[in-house]
């Protein structure tokens, strides 16, 4: 199941997948206007010679990257799995990770993985996902993500589990704040009892200066299967606090909540408000 893509926020992989010609574009674009600045006898020629040498620099860099292919993973322990607020691990404790390879053009493709709750979900006690998409830099403080995702239950019993869903997002960064607005949409698919699935979402994140404290919030939305409400429109929230703890480790706590009815959800075994807390590390 999704968070925004899979263990990072639309906004965080985005700006992973950040572009990196057009920075080299802009570098040479600034060399240029110096050097019609130097036949002008407005600056001397040292000037030019550094402008020139910041573009070979970038150049230098961007070859140094080699084929432009980069890895990292994630891996986190959670206290529970919550999808869109709803509990995927039976108030247990679920194990969580996924490997991605991005390519410097913004292109990428990325597996995720987590523990279940066999007995109360019904999916087997593993969700796969697999996932490909672009990302990159609209402006400097604009950035933009694209994809498709496929969650897969390995070992779910007989009938349909398996569905795809597209996702697009916008990030917006301001100082230490930033902000996500996303969608996702599954179409109609046997999994979904055929019916489709539209989700639209927004993160906050906002840093505490001088502190390794972040802010965040979460309001989703959804309209379609993955519901559990008798008209199949739900809204879902948190709010918590990440803390970095050392290099790549970090913990966190949210409260983490999702509108559920009673004649469908009996008893609220996945949608009853929690405190979920979160230790994570990527590479």
């Amino acid at each position: 199941m999704l968070t925004s893509i899979r263990g990072l926020t639309a906004a965080t992989l985005a700006g992973t997948f950040a572009l990196s010609t057009p920075a080299l574009a802009n570098e040479a674009e600034s060399a240029q206007s110096d050097v019609t600045t130097v036949l002008s006898g407005e600056v001397t020629q040292a000037d030019y010679d550094r402008a020139m040498a910041s573009v070979d620099k970038e150049a230098a860099s961007q070859q140094d990257s080699g084929s432009g292919f980069e890895f990292s993973g994630n891996v986190a322990l959670v206290s529970e799995y919550r999808f869109r607020g709803v509990d995927l691990s039976g108030g247990d404790i679920a194990v969580q990770g996924g490997v991605d390879l991005a390519h410097s053009s913004g292109f990428y493709l990325g597996t995720w993985g987590s523990s279940l709750d066999e007995d109360t979900v019904g999916y087997g006690h593993t969700e796969l996902d697999i996932y490909g998409g672009f990302g990159g830099s609209l402006s400097d403080a604009v950035s933009f993500d694209i994809g498709v995702i496929a969650y897969l239950y390995p070992n779910a019993g007989a009938g349909d589990f398996d569905y795809i869903e597209f996702y697009g997002s916008l990030g917006f960064s301001l100082g230490a704040a930033e902000a996500t607005v996303g969608v996702a949409y599954a179409p109609d698919q046997d999994s979904l009892g055929s019916t489709d699935n539209f989700y639209v979402y927004t993160d906050l994140g906002i840093g505490i200066p001088n502190t390794p404290l972040t802010v965040t919030g979460h309001v989703g939305y959804t309209d379609g299967f993955l519901t559990f409400t008798d008209n199949s429109k739900a809204f879902d929230w948190s709010i918590g606090v990440e803390a970095a703890v050392a290099g790549p480790v970090s913990v966190g706590v949210a409260y983490v909540g999702v509108e559920g009815d009673a004649l469908i959800d009996p008893g609220s075994v996945f949608t009853d408000d929690a405190l979920v807390f979160t230790l994570s590390a990527s590479i």
